[in-house]
């Protein structure tokens, strides 16, 4: 599925990282930040050995962005783009390089997360708030995995932000996770 104008567009290897593997696709945009804003909870691969192992590989789908039809995948992630677009706060936070976000969780042990996130939408660091008191903090080598933790583009985030000083106080205060 390739459009029309080529020549303006570029081939960028987009990867939708559910964290126990991926889905992979060749997408023909104008630019990575093209592919971004159409696409929810992917990210544009640019390291050379991924580009180049991919490339290689010969298996994946090549779509234009702008094309009416996306393969199985792409097309829940561009539905998903399409219905946050045009909402207050969309994209709001995704050109910052740190993010710090507050995330309550709801379940059989109820925790608050404050996260400090990367520009992928990866953890940085984390501090887990439990309901019995304990401070908890953590960091990538504590992670098995370490998929995208947010969209930035989501507008539903920009309610979650919190300043870098009050993710630093509780980061001091909290002991680190024994693994």
């Amino acid at each position: 599925m390739i459009g029309t104008d080529l020549a303006l567009k570029t081939r960028f290897l987009v990867l939708h990282d559910y964290g126990m593997g991926g889905l992979w696709w060749w997408v023909r945009a104008r630019s990575a930040r093209e592919v971004l804003e159409t696409f929810a909870w992917v990210e544009v691969v640019t390291d050379p050995e991924t580009v180049v192992w991919r490339a290689g590989d010969g298996s994946l789908e090549e779509v234009d962005v702008d094309a009416v039809a996306m393969p199985p995948g792409l097309d829940g992630l561009r539905a998903e783009r399409d219905a946050q677009r045009g909402r207050p706060g969309f994209g709001a936070l995704a050109d910052r390089e740190v993010v710090y976000l507050r995330d309550d969780e709801d379940g059989d042990e109820p925790a608050v997360y404050l996260m400090e996130i990367g520009s992928d939408g990866r953890r940085i660091r984390q501090v887990e708030l439990g309901e019995d008191g304990s401070v908890l903090r953590s960091g990538p080598d504590d992670w098995p995995f370490n998929p995208p933790a947010v969209d930035l583009f989501d507008p539903e985030l920009v309610d979650q932000e919190i300043s870098s000083d009050e993710f630093e106080e509780w980061w001091v205060r909290a002991r680190p996770v024994i693994v």
